[in-house]
């Protein structure tokens, strides 16, 4: 009885006692709630980051704030993108930049149209929308599905997949699958469209001339350094030797690529359940679809017969009604474009009426407004300015309302190396857009070359001049060497994918031999090889100027280029910042774009000692922290969306 007596009073005195004793109880607790509700919160976000939680609505063809009329037709904008990754590289577009895209698009107005609204429009003259938008998504990789699904339905947009039929007959991983493909249409955000049977290339020769027939896709991928645009598509042409001769007649011709297509018909209509209506010729170009004319027709009999629309042409981005529903034309937007350079390559193709439409975007306006637009657009991005020049021209902005002589100045330079971009100090008078600066001071890269120049009385005398390739040219390679580089890679591309190991086992002994011979090199008198610059190819210039009195100071990239370069004298001046078109350059992918951005970033002017700030672009106390934060915390979304 006694011990029962003493279990109650324990029992009891256990019941009184606080549920925290010590302060350190309390902590655990506090702590144990925040961590559940950073769980819970994170969770929610990846799910809704994840899912597509509405369907897709299509506009009201009953408004006439939304519609055209036939009196009134405006055509459509057609937009193809090659594809989004989720921090972007040279071919893929990122996450961010396709979501401020679409964004704009949005904001100024534009509705998605579907294939059926086009068959519509060309079939049955039914109007469409005074600001019309086709969205096309090419190669049909999977990725682009993870990352563009939840921007579609944030901007009830709707968009066609274009797959490869030979990607469902292989089950290639990397591509979205038939099963996908019905998943996807159930919310309405998705077509389906289709770039043909296959990505295969003929007649393909490597940047010196030496003949390497057709290729797969996954041999050219391993391979491409070494090629230029010395290849076709494969059903863009005869398949011919080494000396350009075909070696199949038109009726072999005609053989190979009708049964591409049936192919394609075949697999669509076994796995998909049916062939799209939008067909993506890859990559004709011209006025027909090929080539040749022979190979055209074919061609044009097959995807005619087959297909109710197709995209035949890049570069340019309006179609009209008087446009052929076999001859549209769309504009791909590439991966380092900033938001202003879409918005000028559309105005630049829209028809007169129409270009008062596109408004772009400025930015952080309390910066922007510390600047006068002399042409061009210009965006105010946290720590940058992206100028964008208009077509085949400039972009120009001056400082106002500032004036200084001598100054150190910093910067990095991040447009393209295809282009020009200048930071003009010192500047005279008052630049138009069809009138330069009597006087200034300017460093500029054009085209990977650096310049220091000064006009002064109407004269301009060039102080510095700096191969930027050669500046960091600390191991150069010849061109022999460069050869023996490109015949090694494609004999282990000729290995890693022969049909058996036999060939394989041949191959790889090619490669080892190939790879053991030592060419001349650039230091034995053998002539360098110097890579042709790609349109695409990024520049990240860091500038390190000091100008005193009649003296300059450069560095580049932290290497000293000019030291006390004698100036001529010259008064206090202005400060301006300008990008120009630099020429359309190589492109293996054949892109032609004449909108260049010059990108401006961490500008920082302040007088030579660094007692005085001119002008300081850089993020500071709570922008820099915001900044910090969103870049933290996007990584903390795109590694659950990645990794789930």
């Amino acid at each position: 009885m006694a011990e029962d007596k003493q279990e109650k009073r324990a029992s009891a005195l256990a019941k009184k006692r606080p549920l925290f004793q010590t302060k350190k109880d309390v902590m655990k607790f506090v702590r144990g709630i925040l961590e559940l509700v950073s769980i819970i919160v994170i969770a929610y976000v990846a799910i809704h980051s994840l899912f597509v939680m509405k369907s897709y609505q299509h506009y009201d063809e009953n408004d006439p704030k939304i519609m055209s009329t036939r009196k009134s037709d405006h055509g459509f904008v057609a937009l193809s993108y090659f594809g989004v990754d989720r921090q972007g590289t040279d071919s893929l577009i990122a996450i961010k930049r396709l979501d401020e895209e679409l964004s704009d698009l949005k904001r100024l107005g534009y509705v998605t149209v579907s294939q059926k609204d086009l068959e519509n429009y060309y079939y049955h003259d039914k109007p469409l929308p005074k600001k019309a938008v086709f969205i096309m998504f090419e190669d049909g990789r999977k990725d682009t599905l993870l990352f563009t699904e939840k921007l579609l339905e944030k901007m009830n947009y709707q968009a066609s997949i274009l797959t490869y039929g030979e990607k469902f007959k292989n089950n290639d991983q990397k591509f979205v699958s038939p099963k996908d493909l019905q998943n996807l249409q159930k919310q309405g955000f998705w077509e389906l469209g289709t770039n043909g049977y296959r990505l295969s290339y003929i007649n393909a020769y490597d940047r010196y001339g030496r003949f390497l027939g057709e290729l797969d896709s996954r041999e050219f991928v391993e391979i491409n350094q070494f090629i230029g645009r010395n290849y076709n598509h494969y059903l863009m042409d005869y398949i011919r030797d080494k000396n350009h001769i075909p070696v199949e007649s038109t009726r072999e011709m005609d053989k190979r690529l009708s049964k591409d297509y049936q192919l394609m018909k075949q697999v669509y209509g076994q796995r998909v359940g049916q062939l799209p209506d939008l067909y993506c010729l890859m990559h004709s170009n011209t006025s027909r679809y090929g080539n040749n004319a022979n190979v055209s027709a074919v061609n044009a009999r097959n995807l005619e017969g087959m297909f109710k629309l197709n995209v035949n042409r890049e570069g340019y981005s309006w179609n009209s009604r008087k446009s052929s529903p076999y001859d549209l034309t769309r504009l791909e937007p590439q991966a380092w474009w900033y938001r202003n350079h879409l918005l000028m390559r559309i105005r630049d193709d829209l028809p007169k009426k129409d270009k008062g439409n596109i408004k772009f975007v400025k930015g952080n306006k309390r910066k922007f407004n510390q600047w006068k637009l002399v042409k061009g657009a210009a965006e105010f991005k946290n720590d940058l300015v992206a100028v964008t020049s208009e077509s085949e021209s400039n972009g120009l902005i001056a400082l106002k309302n500032r004036q200084f002589r001598d100054c150190h100045l910093q910067c990095e330079l991040l447009g393209n190396k295809i282009g020009q971009q200048t930071i003009y100090l010192r500047t005279q008078g008052t630049a138009t857009k069809k009138k330069d600066y009597t006087d200034y001071l300017a460093v500029s890269v054009e085209n990977n070359v650096l310049y220091v120049r000064q006009k002064t009385a109407g004269h301009v005398r060039t102080l510095v001049k700096q191969d930027m390739f050669k500046l960091h040219d600390d191991h150069p390679v010849s061109i022999l060497q460069d050869k023996q580089a490109a015949l090694t890679a494609e004999l282990k591309v000729r290995a890693k994918f022969a049909r058996n190991n036999t060939t394989a086992g041949l191959y790889r002994l090619k490669a080892a031999k190939a790879a053991r011979k030592k060419p001349k090199t650039v230091k034995q008198g053998a002539k360098e090889y110097v890579p042709t610059i790609q349109i695409q190819d990024p520049g990240d210039v860091k500038l390190d100027l000091t100008v005193a009195g009649d003296r300059l100071d450069l560095k580049v990239d932290g290497i000293r280029v000019a030291k006390q370069v004698k100036l001529a004298g010259q008064p206090a001046g202005g400060l301006a910042l300008e990008s120009i078109f630099g020429g359309f350059g190589a492109s293996q992918r054949n892109i032609a774009d004449d909108v260049y951005d010059g990108v401006f970033k961490n500008l920082v002017v302040t007088s030579p000692d660094d007692q005085r700030t001119y002008y300081d672009e850089r993020l500071h106390g709570w922008d820099l922290f915001k900044d910090k934060w969103n870049n933290f915390w996007n990584a903390v979304i795109n590694w659950f969306i990645v990794n789930l």
